[in-house]
């Protein structure tokens, strides 16, 4: 918050991208393709809350830390997004039937997203099988030679 009137702290782009690590193209092509929505002064300033900046911490997380290409990071975030709402509904107080039909929906948005996890996963784990087989073959190359009397 700005110590003078109380308002959340804006920041420009140059700041947001120098301080997470990335190019203020990526923050634009972040914007178009619909992962981040900073808020756009009259002159067409985009300025990102903190809520702005925790989002794209987390889009820089799911690319760079869990491997996620674009549309697996909308899956991701569009579920946070939704169990956010459903966790807010929830605080409000609601019927025990609403409350049971919103852990229904977040059991399905939970499996949703463990289904992407599973399917990154077997993807990864294909990658290090053939790994596996190339220093499978490279041990045997090295026996091979080994074995041999030397020239």
């Amino acid at each position: 918050m700005s110590a003078l009137d109380g308002q959340p702290e804006l920041l420009r782009i140059g700041e947001v991208a120098r301080r997470a690590g990335v190019t203020t193209r990526t923050l634009r092509y972040y914007q178009e393709v619909g992962l981040l929505a900073p808020a756009t002064t009259a002159g067409g300033t985009r300025m990102y809350s903190s809520d702005d900046v925790d989002r794209l911490r987390r889009i820089l997380e799911l690319r760079d830390v869990m491997g996620f290409d674009l549309e697996r990071i909308r899956i991701v975030l569009a579920t946070e997004d939704r169990l956010a709402q459903l966790r807010a509904e929830a605080r409000r107080g609601t019927s025990q039937e609403r409350r049971r039909e919103i852990l229904d929906e977040a059991l399905e948005l939970n499996a949703r997203v463990q289904d992407e996890v599973r399917e990154k996963l077997g993807v990864l784990e294909g990658f290090l099988a053939e790994l596996r087989a190339k220093e499978h073959l490279y041990r045997e190359i090295i026996a091979e030679i080994s074995s041999r009397p030397a020239s």
